[in-house]
């Protein structure tokens, strides 16, 4: 993500997911906000919510962003309805 980017307002098409952010390069000056917290990432750190929540980010920061997205199931879907849902 470049400096001076803001990804408005959305939610992620399903509550049947876990997304994790892991920032391998985080300078100054991103942050995120699911519901009514607002974050920062830390590199080398994990960001974990539910996108089904609505959510931002800004990056007021000068340098770029860069993180990596993973999704895992919602641990509270259970393993015979996980196997009729498509994949995440």
């Amino acid at each position: 993500m470049h400096p001076g980017v803001h990804v408005w307002p959305h939610t992620g098409p399903t509550n049947c997911r876990i997304r994790a952010h892991l920032g391998p390069k985080v300078p100054q000056g991103p942050r995120i906000r699911v519901g009514n917290e607002t974050r920062t990432w830390k590199e080398g750190k994990f960001i974990i919510f539910d996108d089904s929540f609505e959510h931002e980010v800004w990056h007021d920061g000068i340098d770029f962003r860069l993180v990596l997205i993973v999704d895992f199931w919602h641990p509270e879907i259970p393993e015979h309805e996980r196997r009729s849902l498509s994949p995440i």
